[in-house]
């Protein structure tokens, strides 16, 4: 087998994606995962509200709730 210097496979299992933006995943840690970038999101407050970066636009909490889906299995 030939390994490349510097590169990390990681399995990560992911527990709710976005319904409008399916490559942003949180996984069992509660933690934000954009899928096609590879990155963790950290979250961030803005206005005295907390929330993620999506897609470039600020989006709350309690706005992302009511958009987190189960992943399809398979």
């Amino acid at each position: 087998m030939f390994f490349k210097k510097g590169y990390i496979t990681i399995n990560i299992k992911i527990r709710f994606i976005l319904d409008f933006a399916t490559h942003y995943a949180w996984v069992m840690d509660d933690k934000c995962y954009n899928m096609r970038t590879g990155r963790f999101i950290k979250q961030t407050e803005s206005k005295g509200s907390y929330g993620y970066v999506i897609n470039g636009k600020f989006r709350s909490c309690s706005s992302l709730r009511s958009h987190l889906v189960k992943p399809k299995k398979g």
